[in-house]
């Protein structure tokens, strides 16, 4: 039997320095990516809340830090799965390791 490989108690990597509006939309983006991960997700809908992300975290280096606290985690890898759903041309996607 396979083992999931993510963690369902985490939390998510966030900055003590944001709005409550930013960690809604960072929040908003980590769900879509867990959607994406187990189940699927209209590909808009994840594209939308990635661009809300960039607008909380605009430098590449910070998104790759959180990236990786994320998939520490969470066991899921946000940089694939975009990839992913950017190189789609369905309307909805499911993100498959």
């Amino acid at each position: 039997m396979k083992m999931p490989k993510h963690n369902d108690n985490y939390q998510y990597p966030l900055d003590e320095t944001w709005t409550t509006a930013e960690i809604i939309k960072v929040t908003t983006f980590y769900q879509a990516i867990e959607a994406a991960n187990e189940g699927t997700i209209a590909t808009a809908d994840l594209l939308a809340a990635y661009r809300d992300f960039k607008t909380v975290v605009p430098a590449k280096s910070e998104e790759k830090r959180l990236a990786r606290d994320y998939e520490a985690a969470s066991g899921y890898r946000i940089y694939q799965t975009m990839r992913a759903a950017q190189e789609t041309n369905k309307q909805r996607f499911q993100y498959r390791d």
